[in-house]
């Protein structure tokens, strides 16, 4: 028997655990304590990351796997290191700790380290061009969806029409008790020194960035808060005069957000320091639209406005015309802006041009903000329908009833549409043919917008409280799970691999 053998042997016996450093053989002149660590450490499915190492052989080639899979092989440079090797996350890697683990091929030094798959909803748009659409989802699916079950509920002291943002393992939501709470996104416990006062109902969204949630209240201001603590950033609020509905969208370091004064606000993120302003005619409830250096927003003098996003300057054909208040909140793709106006109709605007591509004509005024995905918009209407239009004709593809007004914005993910309604309930529906897969009845009326974030489904009611959903919402539901590290000797490497050379020469 090999020494190698031999050791991994008298591990296996005595079931000890492969830590964050182990070492299975120490050739003569080796380093005994080996490193391995992965840039980012958190992020989706699908995240691009990059593992660098230390304490190897030299010139050894050593295979990075991720949980069990064998997915790179890194060779070290003279001094036992290699650098940046790219590891793409895997799609299928669902929320929670992962493991990364490094292993020398010829002598066994192995370590490992944790990568934590998230996959939040960090604003009410999900990202700054408005799509509402999660791509990272893959617990929830139209399969499965039916098994929601209440995971949690955490009540507030008044109305929640708020929508909820979740990032980094917490759920954060404003209500009209004047408060915006952060809860344990898994148990709904709140944090330590939440929640936080304003002087007025928050029926704004919250974004988060950086380790900052932004808010705005009906005391005409927009807050920044610590993440974590609840303290409230130097700088801020920032007074606008009027109350602040609207909800913010941050990018690139400032935060986007609109006024009922009809000006809409670009802030330095960490400062709260005025970087423009952009006027309109009157109130904006609508959520700032973010893409490709422009700002698009909603008013209610029944037009749809474009900044550009760095000096507030109005883009040449701006704003476009509507024929009723513009509430809804606006989104970018693929060059079109899409957003609902109080005419009853859905548009379609290029995003340059301004031109108006095609129009959607529901039964009633929408407030509802545009969900887009895979070609097809998703938008509720005052009708208590949720339709599915094309995204490039505007044909429709099919509509799905609630028993009353649809005022909140459709959530798509992973192949479902979420949506709540004044009815009392929030829905899933089918994203392809609008089949009804789910629903749940809240105490009162649903305004809010449901995010969908980590395998739950997140949404507030008038009934005071914000709630969340899990399948199997015992001891086996996904914010419950965790993972052990592998066994290190358990792993196989993928002899097809080709070795990373160029990642082998920089020094950490």
């Amino acid at each position: 028997m090999s020494k190698n053998a031999a050791w991994r042997k008298r591990i296996a016996q005595t079931g000890v655990l492969a830590s964050i450093a182990i070492s299975f053989a120490v050739p003569c002149g080796a380093a005994t304590h080996a490193k391995v660590k992965v840039s980012p450490n958190i992020g989706h499915p699908s995240t691009a990351a990059k593992v660098s190492g230390d304490g190897f052989a030299k010139s050894e080639a050593v295979d990075i796997y991720f949980d069990t899979t064998d997915e790179a092989l890194a060779v070290t440079n003279s001094k036992g290191k290699f650098n940046a090797v790219p590891l793409s996350v895997p799609a299928g890697a669902t929320p929670g700790t992962h493991w990364v683990t490094a292993i020398g091929r010829k002598d066994g030094v192995a370590a490992q380290t944790k990568f934590t798959v998230q996959t939040d909803w960090v604003e009410h748009g999900f990202g700054p061009d408005g799509k509402r659409t999660n791509l990272y989802e893959n617990v929830l699916t139209g399969a499965n969806v039916s098994q929601l079950d209440v995971a949690w509920t955490a009540t507030t002291g008044n109305y929640v029409f708020s929508s909820p943002a979740v990032a980094d393992g917490v759920a954060y939501v404003g209500s009209e008790d004047n408060k915006l709470y952060a809860l344990n996104a898994g148990t709904g416990v709140p944090l330590t020194g939440w929640p936080v006062a304003t002087g007025g109902k928050i029926d704004s969204s919250p974004a988060v960035a950086n380790g900052v949630v932004y808010v705005g209240s009906d005391d005409d201001n927009i807050y920044a808060f610590n993440a974590t603590t609840g303290a409230a950033l130097s700088g801020w609020p920032v007074n606008t005069g009027n109350a602040v509905t609207s909800s913010p969208t941050v990018v690139n370091g400032v935060v986007y957000v609109g006024s009922s004064n009809g000006k809409l606000y670009a802030l330095n993120a960490t400062t709260g320091a005025l970087q423009w302003t952009g006027t309109t005619g009157n109130v904006i409830t609508s959520a700032p639209a973010v893409a490709n250096g422009v700002v698009y927003t909603g008013s209610g003098d029944d037009k749809i406005y474009a900044f550009n996003a760095t000096t507030g300057a109005a883009l040449t054909g701006w704003p476009v015309v509507t024929g009723g208040p513009v509430y809804s909140s606006p989104a970018v793709a693929d060059g079109v802006v899409y957003i609902g106006s109080g005419d009853d109709k859905l548009y379609a605007v290029n995003a340059t041009s301004a031109a108006v591509l095609w129009t959607a004509t529901t039964g009633a005024a929408i407030d509802s903000c545009p969900a887009v995905a895979n070609g097809v918009v998703y938008v509720g209407s005052e009708d208590g329908t949720l339709y599915a239009f094309n995204a490039q004709t505007g044909a429709q593809l099919w509509t799905a009833p609630a028993q009353e007004s649809i005022q909140s914005c459709p959530a798509v993910a992973n192949g479902v549409v979420y949506v709540g309604s004044i009815d009392n309930n929030v829905y899933a529906f089918d994203a392809t043919n609008g089949n009804q897969l789910w629903f749940a009845a809240t105490g009162s009326l649903v305004y809010s917008s449901p995010a969908i974030a980590n395998g739950m489904l997140y949404i507030g009611s008038y009934d005071f409280n914000l709630y969340a959903y899990a399948l199997n919402s015992g001891s086996g539901a996904i914010y419950k799970r965790g993972t052990q590290p592998p066994f290190v000797w358990t792993l196989h490497p993928d002899l097809s691999l080709k070795p990373l050379r160029n990642a082998s020469t920089g020094a950490q």
